[in-house]
């Protein structure tokens, strides 16, 4: 290959993003690999992905409520601290209260063991929302496979998909675009080919004539 002006082709160095803190107090698995949900805001799953833009590494956070695999929240930074996944977490919040949602005392939020999800702050903030935490074992992608795959789709979709993005601003719009077609437009097979925002309106719909008078649907 010398003699001949080859060079072999190097895998480029990507940023490793699945740090865990051995000292951190982690909570249990709560979930089991059973991805389903009886409604929404049951069970949400949490994970961030790396992508190369014109100026460097950005990182984009996703939480997906498991019922209709709809993304209720995102973030992209240009670190992989803490506040990239605090972010993401006060935007579901922030979708959901938007859509008459107050009460999260019957939700998960499952995640892997990256410290920024083990972080005191990071748990506390959940606690003060009444969500119990759930984390899967290290280094076992299958315990978190759900937000896996979203991170999948993102990647190969408007990630990969074209030109690199010439910095955060770009792929932050992107990535909004795309958020909002994944859950308005984009058919999910779990959810029989109906949208995430298809699914959970007729949720709601069937379970609206019984409630009761003056109730509040969440």
């Amino acid at each position: 290959m010398r003699d001949r002006g080859w060079r072999g082709a190097n895998k480029r160095k990507t940023p490793k993003t699945t740090i865990a803190n051995p000292a951190a107090q982690r909570a249990p698995d709560r979930v089991g690999r059973k991805f389903t949900a009886a409604a929404p805001n049951r069970l949400w799953v949490a994970d961030f992905t790396y992508c190369r833009t014109g100026v460097g590494w950005a990182y984009t956070a996703f939480v997906v409520d498991v019922f209709a695999r709809k993304i209720v929240g995102w973030k992209v930074a240009s670190e992989m601290t803490q506040q990239l996944v605090t972010d993401a977490i006060n935007q579901a919040f922030d979708f959901r209260k938007r859509s008459s949602t107050t009460d999260l005392d019957a939700l998960i939020h499952h995640s892997d063991a990256r410290s920024q999800y083990t972080a005191v702050a990071f748990t506390q903030h959940l606690a003060d929302q009444g969500i119990l935490t759930s984390i899967g074992t290290v280094g076992d992608s299958y315990d978190n496979a759900l937000a896996e795959s979203v991170n999948a789709d993102y990647k190969n979709e408007p990630v990969d998909y074209g030109p690199r993005y010439p910095g955060m601003a770009e792929l932050s719009l992107a990535t909004a675009e795309w958020v909002a077609w994944y859950n308005r437009e984009r058919p999910n097979t779990y959810c029989c080919d109906l949208t995430p925002d298809r699914a959970e309106e007729l949720h709601y719909a069937q379970i609206a004539p019984h409630q009761p008078k003056g109730a509040v649907t969440l």
